[in-house]
């Protein structure tokens, strides 16, 4: 006899003030809705819902639409800054993270 298993669904509750917040972390260009759902991890229907609610730029027929592209641009210019930043703290490392080889000889008298 095989257990009848279900998905176990989580259903969380936001507050007004945290959907304004992300709306507004939407519209200032910062995050995209893709970066926003996995940062925050809210779902990018219920975040498409809060925009569509409380966006200063939504008009009643109109849409909000992201352009892959920019999304995908986005996230180039981010992976560049990342691989420049690790080659400047590559080049930059202090002297205290560098291995030091220290050998000691002590003389023993017989």
């Amino acid at each position: 006899m095989q257990a009848n298993l279900r998905e176990i669904r989580k259903h969380r509750r936001y507050s007004e003030e945290f959907k304004k917040e992300i709306v507004i972390i939407f519209e200032s260009g910062k995050l995209s809705v893709p970066q926003i759902e996995k940062l925050y991890g809210v779902s990018a229907v219920s975040i498409y819902k809060w925009i569509y609610k409380f966006s200063t730029f939504n008009e009643k027929g109109f849409r909000v639409v992201e352009m892959k592209q920019s999304s995908i641009e986005k996230l180039k210019d981010l992976e560049r800054k990342v691989k420049e930043l690790e080659q400047i703290v590559g080049q930059k490392q202090p002297n205290f993270l560098r291995p030091k080889v220290v050998c000691a000889t002590k003389q023993v008298k017989v």
